[in-house]
């Protein structure tokens, strides 16, 4: 288990180095000057010249990357050159409503897309399955952003029972900032649901092929039974794998959403950043997407160590 922990650290950390690289060298080669920018197109070039400067622009790319990481490692981010506020307290606010709109989209996809495998599979061939597999087969084309469209216009429009967009902040209570929350959550969950059901069927069909549960069976335990004692368990792997990638996926989506509603995540978070050319929250918020989905693959596969003992035996 120890080699199998240190080998999965070395590749997250060896990953998060490469995708800082990747990130700084990219925002590296974009067109335009941040202290122009910031300055406006009248601006001397005196004063152009003195912000550079100011803001560090004017070292050699190596010194600033290296003072970059440096801060990460330090928890120093630095300071927006379009807010003049820490990007830390940036980030703060709007993780406070990207990560629950992606977590409770996760707990909604993992209801709906494990129930609805489990019981297509249980029911295999039959209308039941059939028809959980046509309702995945329309979920996984439909985009994310015209579901969003659709249930704004029938819950918010039309039925009035949810707010179309905002954001309350979590000082109003929990529950108004839930509610708020509650349509970007199903728009983002229902089309990873419908891939989920798909992955989950297969897996329990495949599982449930095998020797050892056709034994359980023939010892006495009922269908109900055997799923639920031999199948669900060693299906799981498959499973938690689509997950993880989900999850990750999830994190990234709700960029995309959070515009849709007008929440102040992220995804708000960065294209005012990219509108300003603020470079420091455009890299950091890029660099914080980055370790989000590296650390959610490093907890899929220390998962896989409590799910499957083989992994366990295999590392002794």
């Amino acid at each position: 288990m120890s080699l199998f922990l240190l080998k999965r650290l070395a590749i997250f950390a060896a990953t998060l180095a490469g995708a800082s690289l990747i990130v700084f060298l990219v925002l590296e080669v974009l067109p335009g000057d941040a202290a122009q920018t910031i300055l406006g197109t009248t601006a001397t070039p005196e004063a152009v010249a003195a912000l550079r400067h100011k803001l560090g622009l004017d070292q050699p790319a190596v010194a600033r990357y290296l003072a970059w990481v440096g801060g990460m490692l330090r928890g120093e981010f630095g300071t927006s050159y379009a807010y003049g506020v820490p990007v830390a307290d940036l980030l703060r606010q709007s993780l406070g409503v990207t990560l629950p709109l992606a977590l409770i989209a996760m707990a909604l996809n993992a209801a709906l897309g494990l129930a609805a495998g489990v019981y297509a599979a249980s029911r295999q061939n039959r209308a039941g399955d059939v028809g959980v597999m046509a309702l995945s087969q329309i979920g996984i084309a439909v985009p994310n952003f015209w579901l969003a469209i659709m249930l704004v216009l029938l819950f918010s429009v039309t039925l009035r029972w949810l707010p179309a967009g905002g954001f309350p902040g979590w000082g109003t209570g929990a529950w108004p900032a839930l509610r708020a929350l509650i349509l970007p959550a199903v728009s983002l969950s229902l089309v990873q649901a419908a891939v989920l059901a798909r992955t989950s069927r297969s897996a329990v069909l495949e599982v449930a092929r095998e020797d050892f549960v056709r034994t359980a069976r023939a010892k006495g335990l009922t269908r109900g039974q055997a799923l639920r004692r031999h199948v669900l368990r060693n299906a799981m792997i498959p499973i938690v794998t689509i997950m993880g990638l989900q999850l990750s996926n999830l994190v990234v989506l709700t960029i995309v959403v959070e515009n849709v509603f007008s929440l102040p995540g992220l995804g708000q978070l960065v294209f005012k950043a990219i509108a300003n050319r603020d470079l420091v929250v455009v890299r950091d918020v890029v660099m914080l997407l980055a370790a989000l989905v590296v650390t959610v693959n490093l907890l899929t596969d220390l998962l896989y160590l409590a799910i499957d003992p083989r992994l366990q035996a295999a590392d002794l």
